[in-house]
């Protein structure tokens, strides 16, 4: 898929069809994530983060940039860019905004906003240490490939949750961000 086709399918879709798996009871606390899209010769790619093995929370995940609104942040949009900038040096004036899905219900009380972004082919990432060991790319066709799509059962305060996993190579992507992933691609087809 190039990137022309991916904005074709991309706006010819509703968001009806998506929803996110948990039901929270009690206050979501609100978040944003950046979906970065590139483009390769071998077409478009999706850029990932490793997060830092000492981090207190989801410690060596791999996420997409993103985190917490704050009180200072404008939009949920604001939110993704600037979490963005701060975790791989992504300048919000390379993004170029697409859209976004629809919002996901974390298992951990995160109200999750997914902003679809392009932003420019070979970027100069820096990624802040303290955040972020890893940056690196998977090409957009391994995750619509629905046979790299796996899930388990799993209970949780006695409530079943589904919990999906969409492993490349050394990488285990898995939880919100594999959720997001499968969301993108249902979105598309």
């Amino acid at each position: 898929m190039n990137k022309q086709q991916f904005l074709q399918r991309f706006s010819f879709h509703g968001l009806d069809n998506i929803s996110s798996p948990y039901l929270h009871h009690g206050q979501l606390k609100q978040a944003s994530v950046l979906i970065p899209l590139t483009y390769s010769d071998d077409g478009i790619e999706i850029v990932l983060t490793k997060r830092a093995a000492h981090l207190k929370h989801h410690a060596g995940q791999i996420s997409f940039p993103g985190g917490k609104v704050e009180e200072f942040d404008n939009s949920i949009i604001s939110t993704a860019l600037r979490e963005a900038h701060e975790e791989i040096g992504l300048r919000p004036a390379d993004v170029d905004i697409v859209g976004q899905l629809k919002d996901y219900h974390t298992i951990t009380g995160f109200n999750i906003t997914p902003i679809v972004a392009f932003i420019p082919r070979d970027y100069p990432f820096v990624k802040d240490d303290n955040e972020v060991s890893e940056i690196f790319t998977v090409p957009f066709n391994h995750f619509i490939n629905e046979k790299n799509h796996l899930d388990i059962e799993v209970k949780r305060k006695g409530i079943k949750h589904n919990i999906y996993f969409m492993p490349y190579l050394n990488y285990n992507i898995w939880g919100a961000t594999a959720a997001i992933l499968k969301d993108l691609v249902v979105h598309l087809k």
